[in-house]
Formats: structure tokens, sequence, C-alpha cells
């Protein structure tokens, strides 16, 4: 264990889910509250070999990358929606798409209790596929207003360059 983590052997109970932060490029994002697992699948291919044509075999094929929902509280903060408006901007009589910087790149970070990353992956050209500006309003209901996108991406990478901190 030590040689493939270095910086802090002693650590044996796994990190929290709820203590992560995501950026857009070195930006942090404000009030992010949620934030989809990153999920991959490879498509398998059936064959037969000819000189056993009773047994069909299985290898894998293309790659796909499950799309990423992030929520968080309604603010001031614009981020989310300003994207998603790169993805489709004008009215319902004109519809445009920008195609110069509607996709980016996003890092999730997961933090251990002191707030330091401990594991983090770099998502790559991602672009805005659904938005949600506002959530269902209920003058009954004693929630935080929530803002959500959901994520499409072309793959992520572990930051295997991520060193662990020494939580003593």
């Amino acid at each position: 264990m030590t040689d493939l983590f270095p910086g802090n052997t002693d650590r044996r109970d796994p990190y929290k889910n709820f203590k992560f932060r995501l950026k857009f490029g070195t930006d942090v994002v404000a009030a992010v509250s949620k934030v989809s697992a990153l999920k991959r699948s490879t498509e398998p291919v059936t064959h037969r070999e000819g000189g056993d044509p009773s047994t069909s075999r299985l290898s894998p094929s293309t790659w796909k990358f499950e799309p990423i929902t992030l929520e968080r509280g309604l603010t001031h903060d614009p981020a989310f929606e300003a994207w998603a408006n790169q993805a489709w901007t004008g009215t319902t009589e004109a519809a445009t798409v920008s195609l110069k910087d509607f996709r980016r790149d996003i890092r999730i970070e997961l933090l251990n209790l002191q707030g330091e990353p401990v594991i983090a992956y770099d998502v790559h050209r991602c672009w805005v596929s659904e938005y949600q500006a506002m959530p269902e309003l209920d003058s009954n209901a004693n929630a935080v207003a929530i803002e959500m996108m959901v994520v499409q991406n072309e793959g992520w990478i572990r930051d295997d360059k991520l060193t662990i901190p020494n939580e003593s």
C-alpha cells in the first residue's frame, strides 16, 4: 500500500461523499450540492470463432460515458445559466448554438474532512444538454430552491498527480 499511495499510509476509513467541489476551469462553482456518479460502460460485441460454432465470445467495442447531473442552490451567480445559454441562445423563434465555447472541461474534487482534495477527476469536452433554471415553487414547502443541469461528456480521467495529504 505504501508504494501505491505515498503520503498517508495510516488511513483505513473510506472518504465521505458530502465534501466535494466542482470547478469550471480554475473557478470553483458556488453552492453545488449534488453531483451524480461518474459512470462509463463498454458495449460488448458478440462473435463466434469458425472452429467453435456453438460458443459465442464477447469482446469490448465502443465506450459510453453517462451524462452527469449537477445541482446547486439557486443564487445570484449566473455560471450555470451562462453555460447553458451557450448551447442554446435566442428566442423560441430563432434559437442558435454558440459553437465557440459551449464545450468546457470540468473538475470534480473529493475533499477529506479537513477540506483538502484527495481524489480528483477531470471531465472532458462537456456541454449542457438539459438545464432547469428554477425548481417547482411551492408556498407550503420548506426547501432550498435548486438549479439543475445535465452535462454530456466525452470521458473523464483521474488526476494521478494529486498527492494524498497527511491527515494527522
